[in-house]
């Protein structure tokens, strides 16, 4: 996978390759990683909310969650741009599961009990990159915040 990315990166690979669903993993773990570390703090509290989330999304037993999770976070410390990763959610996932995501990610961004201004931030970025219109990313907001508080 790593060396995949990197031939997307230097422009070896066409990002027009079907993305696999390993691929849709490691970008959804990969971007509520990000959002975790954005406060300059990835504690025990955001690790929690994100095996949460990625068992409920993918259905995967804890050990692959966990190691799902070190994966995501070692991306995470390299990432240099976001673009592989929403380039392959826009391509597997429909219109509703990105707004879903989106409220993965303001779970995620509120597991810490604080919004950070840069998680705020990189969320309606990541948004905006995957097309989830403000409307629909509000709105996902409001549904992260009544299901955490």
């Amino acid at each position: 996978m790593i060396d995949r990315l990197l031939r997307l990166l230097d422009g070896r690979e066409s990002p027009n390759a079907t993305p696999t669903d390993e691929d849709l993993r490691i970008a959804v773990a990969a971007l509520l990683v990000e959002t975790a570390r954005m406060d300059q703090s990835f504690g025990d509290a955001e690790r929690a909310v994100i095996a949460s989330l990625l068992t409920n999304r993918f259905g995967l037993p804890a050990a692959s969650v966990s190691a799902l999770i070190q994966r995501a976070d070692k991306h995470a410390s390299d990432l240099v741009q976001y673009f592989p990763f929403t380039h392959n959610i826009n391509q597997k996932m429909t219109q509703q599961e990105k707004a879903e995501f989106v409220e993965m990610l303001w779970r995620v961004a509120y597991a810490d009990g604080v919004l950070d201004p840069h998680e705020d931030q990189l969320i309606r970025q990541i948004a905006g990159l995957i097309h989830v219109p403000d409307r629909d990313r509000m709105l996902a907001r409001k549904r992260a915040l009544k299901t955490d508080g």
